[in-house]
């Protein structure tokens, strides 16, 4: 089995966490409708100010049988978040359970498609 954990920031305003577990939401209905999907299921986690955290965002993915998990930092940019800070949790958690293979992508901003879809929003 195999699971895609989406990682964002976290913030005090629970309206935006939500808004993250919504697009979780979607991309699992996604995932389900989708016949050509590599992913069994699709969860959130949070750096910080939100639940779930990191480690237990990986650990219910771990609970629910996955070999695998693929990390995607919900951030525009390469900052210490993205670079460090995830990576090192991460690594942690991999410590802890080295029978499940963790990769983590590319963060959003390095999306191709990125560029059009900005220019589409201000239009």
């Amino acid at each position: 089995m195999r699971a895609l954990l989406v990682v964002a920031h976290g913030s005090r305003r629970a309206a935006s966490n939500e808004e993250v577990k919504v697009l979780t939401d979607q991309l699992h209905s996604q995932i389900l409708s989708s016949s050509q999907s590599n992913f069994d299921f699709v969860r959130c986690a949070f750096l910080e100010l939100a639940d779930p955290s990191i480690p237990d965002g990986l650990q219910d993915c771990v609970n629910q049988g996955v070999d695998e998990v693929i990390v995607l930092p919900y951030f525009l940019s390469a900052g210490r978040h993205v670079t460090q800070d995830i990576p090192d949790i991460v690594q942690q958690f991999e410590q802890s359970t080295p029978s499940v293979a963790i990769k983590i992508t590319p963060y959003l901003g390095t999306a191709s498609g990125l560029p059009d879809i900005m220019l589409a929003l201000a239009k």
